[in-house]
């Protein structure tokens, strides 16, 4: 746990200089109780960025039968990926044996799993909502462990009617907590994703983390989904989060669907010191109907050349 929180410190550090540097802002003040410890080893490395593949990325073989999970794995590891991220929607049983039968063939490729990303949503407007989705969470921490990842994906959620934005980070706040109380007996880090709804703004993604106050807490810094605001546009909402990345999903188009400057996404990654997956999350939506088959390389390709140029592996 220690290292886990001196890498943290490290890069809230290096984050505020990148943000200074570019004049986009500095990040708020270190939490009162963080720890003070030694990071000189981590402020001499040099970024570590790994290709990842997320299995959403064919979601479409995946979820008409195309496609088995096992294909996937097969198939990642034909594009020469460092990791793939387990959706785990589209696992066919979570029974003990077929996830070791997934850790088995994983490993037997060479490929771990980045980690494993679910859909509950945190943002409930009573207890009894939010106590399910607790359940749910631990559920899938116990999936994530039993494949031998160390990540697991959440979700802030929509907005309900009559709950007030206020009241929505205090649910997130509450439900992750508590997730993270039971995730950290298993070595395995809750990311929050900066998804649609709740979380598409960085200030409420660093307020929860604050509040959070857990080294088992992060934030799965999506690139795509940041909503600009007058103060911050993506770029700078990506920069503010990577202190507190836990995985990192990739797309070169925000919503819109306007192009992303992919260089410098990863010039930000890089200069942050973030180590960890740069993880394709293909979706041809984004990308004028271009299926998986021809898009999912393309992604690839361009994200191994940006890891390349900006890292030390």
């Amino acid at each position: 746990m220690q290292n886990t929180v001196a890498r943290r410190e490290f890069l809230k550090t290096a984050g505020a200089s990148v943000l200074g540097g570019a004049g986009l802002g500095v990040l708020g003040s270190r939490p009162a109780n963080a720890a003070s410890i030694n990071t000189a080893s981590e402020s001499s490395g040099m970024p570590r960025l790994l290709v990842g593949c997320c299995a959403y990325s064919y979601r479409e073989q995946l979820t008409h039968g195309e496609m088995t999970v096992e294909d996937f794995i097969q198939k990642a590891a034909e594009l020469r990926v460092n990791a793939v991220d387990m959706t785990v929607y589209y696992l066919k049983s979570i029974d003990p044996e077929y996830l070791s039968h997934l850790r088995y063939l994983a490993y037997k490729m060479a490929l771990p799993f980045s980690g494993a990303a679910c859909n509950a949503s945190m943002v409930q407007a009573d207890p009894v909502g939010r106590a399910d989705c607790l359940t749910q969470i631990k559920k899938w921490v116990d999936v994530t462990d039993r494949l031998g990842a160390s990540h697991l994906r959440v979700f802030a959620g929509a907005l309900p009617a009559g709950v007030t934005s206020q009241q929505a980070i205090d649910s997130v706040v509450e439900v992750m907590k508590a997730g993270c109380d039971y995730s950290a007996q298993k070595g395995v880090l809750l990311g929050l994703e900066d998804h649609s709804g709740v979380s598409q703004s960085a200030d409420v993604c660093l307020e929860i983390m604050r509040r959070v106050n857990s080294p088992y807490a992060g934030i799965n810094v999506d690139i795509t989904h940041f909503v600009p605001t007058p103060t911050q546009d993506s770029y700078a909402q990506i920069a503010a989060c990577i202190p507190y990345a836990t995985m990192t999903h990739i797309r070169d188009r925000f919503d819109d669907k306007t192009p992303i400057d992919m260089d410098r996404v990863w010039r930000l990654f890089a200069q942050a010191g973030y180590k960890g997956y740069m993880s394709v999350e293909y979706d041809a939506n984004w990308n004028n109907g271009e299926p998986a088959t021809t898009g999912v390389p393309k992604l690839i390709a361009k994200t191994r050349e940006l890891c390349r140029k900006y890292s030390s592996v």
